[in-house]
């Protein structure tokens, strides 16, 4: 079986909350997702998807998603999409670092793996545990009263683990936290996600200041050094995100006893082939995971389901369900939340099939 044609398209996903904002007054209307199909030879088509957070958030943008696939594409031309760890590496040799670019391609051929095996990848990935999973909830940043409320029509749907967007300014962001806290029930979960935002003086002030609360602090400075420095000077469970993009910090942070959390973004690490590996240590050295990507439709919600569905339950922190965020759907079939949790679907592969009327014509093809 070899690769013959690989297709990408353009797909726009606007919000149904018509924003998403976070630190640093960051915010987008509508995400730029970059779908991907490759072909074997034979017909059999694999789909995956990257949508970066706008070109501010990770070293990552969305026409860099297209730009890259043009360069790499080429050298993928002829390999066999089902020798996963083989074609990671060759696309390493054919283009240093980019993981991004990288991740569809890869999702694409477990797509592929998947339907030649007639398996759900969630079996193929490590098995499926449970019926389904647990998500969280992203709260967009707004004035406390806002988010506090935000809050409880989002439980109304189902969700218990709130993320909130702060790394701001420190003291409407310690009035957030508190505002939302005061709304919580026996059994959530609040996670105050900083998103680098803060400064070390910044972070310090607030943990100091939400002591008496059941929070959990997420990546609040730039660097992992700070991130340390702060987490050293709080009881308070914590989280690292954008600091995590490989087995070194993972190890790292092990070593150092910087995190009880992690996020694992699945572009971030190139695919879902690097992202299992970065499961499977953390599962091995007992570190809890949030499974999730940067953003995404339908084909990112899914290739995280089966990624997150076949994680041990007591080390999934948590996941999410970014389809239910935007009002496009390109794929039938994707997994949907229900009472706030999610079920990797069970067909072959990643188990949906893209709606080629939403998806349109390819803005590139090679082969």
């Amino acid at each position: 079986m070899k690769i013959a044609r690989i297709r990408a398209y353009r797909v726009e996903l606007p919000l149904h909350e018509g924003s998403y904002k976070w630190s640093g007054g960051k915010s987008v209307t509508v995400f730029d997702s970059t779908v991907v199909c490759v072909e074997t030879a034979c017909g059999l088509q694999g789909w995956g998807e990257c949508c970066p957070l706008g070109p501010f958030y990770l070293p990552a943008y969305a026409e860099g998603v297209r730009a890259g696939i043009r360069e790499l594409g080429p050298h993928l031309i002829g390999e066999d999409p089902r020798q996963l760890e083989k074609l990671n590496l060759r696309m390493d040799a054919a283009l240093k670092g980019h993981p991004y670019v990288k991740s569809p391609l890869d999702q694409a051929c477990w797509d592929i793996l998947g339907k030649h095996s007639q398996l759900p990848c969630c079996l193929l990935l490590g098995g499926r545990y449970g019926d389904d999973f647990v998500l969280y909830r992203a709260i967009s940043q707004e004035s406390p009263e806002q988010m506090a409320a935000n809050v409880a029509g989002y439980r109304a749907e189902g969700y218990r683990r709130f993320q909130l967007k702060v790394g701001g300014d420190p003291d409407t962001d310690i009035e957030r936290i508190r505002a939302v806290a005061a709304q919580l029930q026996p059994g959530d979960k609040l996670i105050a996600d900083a998103n680098t935002g803060w400064t070390q003086h910044e972070a310090i002030r607030v943990v100091r200041a939400v002591r008496d609360v059941d929070v959990y602090i997420e990546q609040p400075c730039l660097t992992y050094e700070e991130c340390l420095a702060v987490q050293r000077r709080t009881d308070h469970p914590f989280v690292l995100d954008e600091v995590i993009d490989g087995i070194d910090p993972l190890i790292r942070g092990k070593h150092d006893l910087a995190m009880d959390v992690v996020n694992i973004k699945i572009s971030k690490f190139g695919g879902l082939t690097r992202a299992r590996q970065a499961r499977d240590l953390c599962a091995r050295l007992g570190i809890a995971m949030t499974i999730e990507d940067s953003w995404g439709g339908d084909m990112t919600t899914a290739a995280i389901a089966h990624l997150a569905h076949s994680t041990p339950t007591e080390l999934l922190f948590t996941s999410t369900d970014f389809n239910s965020y935007v009002t496009v759907s390109h794929a039938e079939g994707a997994p949907q939340r229900e009472n706030g949790r999610m079920a990797a679907p069970q067909r072959p592969g990643l188990g949906f099939e893209p709606r080629l009327d939403v998806l349109g014509p390819p803005v590139l093809e090679i082969g």
